[in-house]
């Protein structure tokens, strides 16, 4: 996918953790903006304050 394949085994194992680290850090980022965008309509929908 990233051509990390043709990497020796040690470059590998650490393209492949930077790699997973990144799509975390995009994931949280992302997990946070959805829930200050729906947090507030969420909770007026399921009766909150």
């Amino acid at each position: 996918m990233f051509g990390i394949e043709t990497l020796g085994g040690n470059a590998q194992a650490a393209a492949l953790v930077g790699v997973v680290l990144v799509e975390a850090m995009v994931l949280y980022v992302g997990y946070g903006a959805l829930t200050a965008a729906l947090g507030p309509t969420v909770r007026k929908a399921i009766g909150g304050e």
